[in-house]
């Protein structure tokens, strides 16, 4: 069976809190049809600060934001506003283009507030890379929920363990949220061609080996793998067919360079559908 392979994240600091990313990595692209996989805080935000993501756009990828902690606010050019509060799931298919905006809510701001968040970025597949932008929210009672000894997972998005969460995927995949207790154990199946495993915190190893806390592990493929949890751990598990070679620039994913370039321009020329009641401008980036 072949090794997994372990990745550690790249660290920055965003806005006063810190930021790992794991995708995209140098060494790794994409993980299934994940193509982007950022770790945001826990980080403590001061009273009267809070995340400023100004309005941006996005092409050829669906956005999922999954909170452990505080809330954010999103608002799109669809006309969508929604407060995300831990255990729910946004899910933005942003398609042939979107633009939208994140903030920490106005009622969070005054006394301060915390951020513990995943945010990921999912690779549409060709036939659904210029597909009419969405955009849905799902609480925390909707989502699927699989029970096993010492072991709670949360199915974010797709299909897992005999279950389908209702966020409108475009090609197989699946993304769980797991929390095990210490001396646990999980199968996990080769149901799909592609997996990957995120310790958020926590001591687990897979087969015996052991992934460091905030390390992305690819696994073997083809084979089922078994977890086993030595301190109470709380992990990301995600992965799916994988959709092809993909570009990515800035926030554009796209099979075509051709069609970055086009949405370039566009953001550029500020013909994108804007935010409902925003007026800032996120200028592109110099490279």
């Amino acid at each position: 069976m072949p090794d997994l392979a372990l990745f550690p994240p790249h660290i920055r600091s965003l806005d006063g809190f810190e930021v790992r990313r794991l995708l995209p990595a140098r060494a790794l692209r994409m993980v299934g049809p994940f193509i982007f996989f950022d770790h945001l805080g826990p980080s403590d935000l001061p009273p009267g600060a809070g995340v400023e993501v100004r309005p941006h756009p996005h092409i050829g990828l669906a956005t999922v934001t999954y909170l452990f902690e505080g809330a954010l606010m999103h608002r799109d050019s669809l006309g969508c506003a929604q407060r995300i509060v831990p255990g729910d799931v946004n899910w933005m298919t942003a398609g042939s283009g979107i633009v939208h905006s994140e903030r920490t809510p106005e009622d969070l701001r005054a006394n301060g507030s915390r951020l513990h968040a995943i945010q990921c970025w999912v690779a549409l597949p060709d036939a659904e890379e210029e597909t009419a932008p969405a955009f849905s929210h799902h609480p925390a009672a909707t989502l699927p929920e699989i029970v096993l000894p010492g072991v709670t997972l949360r199915l974010i998005a797709g299909s897992a363990f005999g279950k389908q969460a209702p966020a409108p995927v475009h090609s197989p995949l699946f993304y769980l949220a797991a929390h095990l207790q210490p001396g646990a154990s999980l199968v996990l199946p080769a149901e799909h061609a592609e997996r990957g495993l995120y310790v958020v915190e926590g001591g687990v190893s897979v087969d015996g080996t052991a992934i460091p806390p905030l390390h992305l592990a690819v696994l073997p493929p083809g084979d089922e793998v078994t977890l086993s949890c030595h301190a109470e751990a709380r992990l990301m598990l995600l992965g799916g067919a994988a959709v092809g070679e993909r570009h990515i620039w800035w926030n554009f994913v796209s099979s075509s360079r051709e069609r970055i370039e086009q949405a370039r321009q566009r953001w550029r020329d500020q013909v994108f559908p804007p935010v409902p009641g925003e007026t800032e401008f996120t200028p592109l980036p110099d490279r």
